[in-house]
């Protein structure tokens, strides 16, 4: 019986991991936190997402996690307002986007993984190498408390983040898709009449703000790197007034009211990369450890459970069968790669485009966005910009649980 080693419990791992332990095979899942509440800026479950879980049989551990549905969107240029569209649950599959709690949605995954009898949750651990035998990958070694131990596998999988020690380990090139950004992430009290999410447009800057799982207002503010220095050393008073500067009025006197309840304010440097290989001898990377998405569109969580899915279709039938080759298996890896990149390497591409125009400040950065502005507030333009993004919630290609 084949056994596998997950390192790293975000969504890619944590779905792989109950998805092949679903299936018969052993599976560790190692994760170096002790639980999972901490602030996580992949709040947004798209159609995408959503499908992803209720066909691995999650749907149920989905609706026992706090959320909050999206029911519109609205758009605002230099603090006035574009437009408004209404979310169509029909639209969208029945499925409007959802914030919400991935605390308590990875606490499900696993919480539902620890009722199989081939699952083992390893938390509080870290991976302090892999160990390779004969150039292959054959298992971990991890540190607990009290000492190290070696963690044997025939598969590694790593889904442990941008700042992947497994990515490390593999040493193959990254490819760099967007442009440099930083964001500002922060919670403010909600205003009761809130409806979904609101994005702010203008003048080298973006603020998206959306209700989120616990009713708190959550801003996202998308600036220039390097850019938000002399701000930061003013304190928070000084940023959330530059914010107020570029808003609607109602959203300006929101922030100004609520400055000092300003909830858990940090700096994010954005990053949108791919491994130009998301595999190796016994070592596979999924999710975040193999492509950063960047959070324009909301894609990081959504593109990773989808990538658990694939990775089962190809993982479930070698790994069950006693007798597969290396040749085999590295044939499956190569798959994995070859079908998620398609719709990995369109979305990234989609959404390193407007950060390029919102945040210019090239002298043909404002008339730029003021005719882009322009045509969006047409229905019949709308129509049209939203078939070519229509990615962001539905993904590039159907991706269905086979096995």
């Amino acid at each position: 019986m084949k056994n596998v080693v997950v390192v790293g419990a975000g969504p890619a791992g944590a779905s792989i991991a109950y998805l092949l332990a679903n299936r018969g095979i052993d599976v560790t899942l190692v994760e170096r936190r002790r639980d999972f509440a901490r602030e996580f800026r992949g709040e947004i479950l798209m159609p995408s997402g959503i499908e992803a879980l209720q066909q691995m049989g999650l749907g149920e551990a989905l609706a026992q996690t706090d959320s909050h549905a999206a029911p519109d969107i609205a758009l605002y240029m230099n603090g006035k307002l574009l437009f408004t569209e209404n979310l169509d649950p029909e639209v969208f599959h029945g499925h409007p986007p959802l914030a919400i709690s991935q605390p308590a949605l990875l606490e499900a995954i696993v919480a539902e993984a620890e009722k199989l009898p081939r699952f083992k949750f390893e938390r509080g651990v870290s991976v302090k190498e892999l160990v390779e035998d004969s150039g292959a990958v054959t298992g971990v070694t991890i540190r607990d408390d009290d000492r190290e131990r070696f963690l044997p596998a025939d598969l590694v999988i790593g889904s442990d983040g941008r700042n992947s020690v497994v990515r490390k380990h593999l040493g193959h090139g990254v490819t760099k898709k967007s442009p440099p950004m930083d964001i500002v992430w922060c919670k403010l009290p909600c205003p009761d009449d809130w409806p979904g999410l609101k994005a702010y447009v203008g003048r080298g800057h973006l603020l998206v703000a959306y209700h989120t799982w616990d009713h708190s207002l959550q801003l996202g503010w998308v600036i220039l790197k390097g850019t938000f220095g002399e701000l930061r050393s003013k304190g928070i008073e000084a940023w959330i007034e530059e914010m107020a500067r570029h808003v609607s009025p109602d959203l300006a006197a929101h922030l100004r009211a609520h400055s000092d309840a300003a909830q858990k304010p940090f700096l994010l440097d954005a990053v949108s990369d791919c491994v130009d290989s998301w595999s190796g001898p016994g070592v596979l990377l999924i999710g975040d450890a193999a492509h950063t998405m960047s959070p324009v569109g909301g894609q990081g969580v959504n593109i990773a459970l989808r990538d658990a899915v694939v990775a089962a279709n190809y993982l479930v039938p070698i790994l069950n069968n006693s007798s597969t080759s290396v040749t085999e298996m590295t044939s499956a890896l190569q798959g994995i790669e070859k079908e998620r990149r398609i719709e990995v390497d369109y979305i990234q591409n989609l959404q390193a485009k407007p950060p390029k125009i919102v945040l210019s400040r090239a002298w043909w950065g404002e008339p730029v966005r003021r005719i882009a502005g322009f045509a969006l507030g047409t229905r019949r333009i709308r129509r049209k910009a939203a078939h070519r993004v229509s990615a962001f919630p539905f993904g590039v290609r159907d991706v269905k649980l086979e096995v």
